[in-house]
Formats: C-alpha cells, structure tokens, sequence
C-alpha cells in the first residue's frame, strides 16, 4: 500500500521501536524496525517558504511525490488517490459516495433526489479533497500542468457535489470557500500550459475568463467584499499584467510601434515606409 502519511522526525508518533514486541493472543511477532528518517532530511534541506518537491519511481514502478515540510517530508501517490488507498473498493471517497448516491436512484426511480450528505460525510470528502490539494500544489511545482488540471478538477466536483447535497449551507460553504484558490491554481496550470507553446494570447484569455470566474463566484455567493480584497484576484491580475509585458509582440503591433515611433522622430520617410508595409499587410491578410 501507497505511503502518504507525514513522517516527522521526531514525532511521538512514529517514536522508534527500541525492543521486539510480541503480540501473545494473535501469534504476532512484530521484529525491530528503524523509523528513523533523518539521513532522508539530512540530504534535502527545508527552506521556508519554498514548495521543495521531487518525483520518483519506486521497485515496483509506482511513481511517487515527496513534499519536503519543517519537520519532514509527506509522500503521496502521482495518480490516483494520494495516499494508495482504495475505500470501499473505489478510487476514492467521493466515487463511493457517487456509487451510493446511483444506488439510491435505481432503487427509487422517479423519487427524485432525497439523498443527503451529513456533517461526517461532509468532513470525510473535505480531508479527502486535502490530500488532492497537497498533491496539485506539489504538481504545479513539479510543472505537469495536466495533472494539475485534472486534480483541480476532481475538486471542483467534490465541492459542487457537497454543495448540491449537503444538509445544510454551512456544510456546503465548508467546501465551497476554497473554490477560488482552487480556481486560481487552475488558471495558472492553464495559463502555462499555452505560454510553454508560445501562446500567450491563448494564456492572456484563459487569465481573463478565470478572472470573470472568479468574480462572478463572489457574487453569486454574496461575497461582495470579496470583489476588491480577494488574494487570488489579486494574484492574477499581477499575473496578467506580467503575461501582457511578455507577449511578443504581432506583426502589425511591431509595425505600429515603428510607425509611432518614426512620427516622434519626424523621420517622415521611414513613416511613410512603415505605413506602406502596414497596407501590404492588411492586403495580404486574409479577410475574417
């Protein structure tokens, strides 16, 4: 099975084991292990305020993330869910409460949906959710955008699926608030997807669209305030602005530049130059 639990160095947790211990009434003989990890942490320093993350392949082939954290490291599956396990038979928690919620339909056909999510329920998806949202940071770092799009994703569906069926506002809202961080850290994988082909006008509109998202979220949720105080608006707006400075510029804008830029000068013959390349342009460029 997967590892994803936090390993600390030091943590009473996962204290060495100093002698055998022999469990009589089971026939279990548990032989010493060392649970020490240090000569791990040794080898890869924590540095505050960085995302220090690497990917590897285990005997088997597996492949496997390790988040470097203050007081040791977090490791998680690539795919699937993070930590390997498989509840109730399915890939995760929310497959089986999707499972559950078809069961109730086919039973029922044409009762309409009465099926309902409790506050353990709720609690259950949302730490689930958090292991794909360590996972999906740790991706972007990592730079597979793809993978970072499809865990996005898969937690936009969880929140959207408490959201419809939780017994109340307050369980939905306990999901749904980490939306825009969600959403933002879509974009971003979105958005650098194009730039990594070269198109940044694609990346500039993808910007623009996660923008309008993310503020038509805030109103709908009746989180005006939100509107001018959001960090993931924020970010993204530093972002585009970023992006924007980027951009190479087309054919027709460098023309137009060189066009401005002989006028200031008064070099009339090299404007007179730049505007007949610039009707040779528009003559040669198919019309829309």
């Amino acid at each position: 099975m997967a590892q994803n639990n936090r390993q600390d160095k030091g943590s009473q947790g996962f204290a060495p084991v100093a002698s055998p211990v022999d469990l009589k009434e089971n026939g279990v003989h548990i032989a010493p292990m060392n649970f020490d990890i240090s000569h791990l942490l040794e080898d890869w320093d924590y540095q505050p305020g960085q995302v220090a993350v690497r990917k590897f392949k285990t005997k088997d082939g597996t492949e496997k993330i390790q988040l470097r954290v203050d007081l040791g490291l977090l490791q998680m599956n690539a795919s699937g869910r993070p930590d390997g396990k498989r509840p109730f038979g399915r890939e995760s928690l929310f497959d089986h409460f999707q499972a559950r919620l078809e069961k109730q339909r086919r039973a029922n056909p044409g009762a309409g949906d009465d099926y309902t999510l409790k506050a353990e329920d709720c609690a259950k998806l949302q730490q689930e959710a958090i292991q794909y949202h360590h996972r999906y940071i740790c991706l972007f770092q990592l730079e597979d955008y793809k993978a970072v799009i499809r865990d996005t994703n898969r937690n936009a569906a969880v929140f959207d699926f408490v959201e419809q069926y939780a017994e109340s506002d307050e369980l939905a809202w306990s999901l749904q608030q980490f939306h825009p961080q969600l959403l933002m850290m879509q974009i971003r994988a979105r958005g650098m997807q194009a730039m990594r082909n070269d198109k940044y006008a694609d990346a500039i509109a993808v910007i623009e669209t996660g923008l309008q998202q993310l503020r038509t979220f805030y109103r709908e949720h009746s989180r005006h305030d939100l509107l001018e105080q959001s960090g993931e608006i924020h970010s993204l707006e530093t972002w585009l602005q970023e992006v924007q400075l980027k951009r190479p510029l087309s054919e027709r804008e460098r023309l137009e530049h060189a066009l401005d830029e002989a006028v200031r000068q008064e070099d009339y013959e090299k404007a007179a130059q730049v505007r007949d390349a610039l009707r040779n342009l528009k003559t040669s460029q198919p019309k829309p």
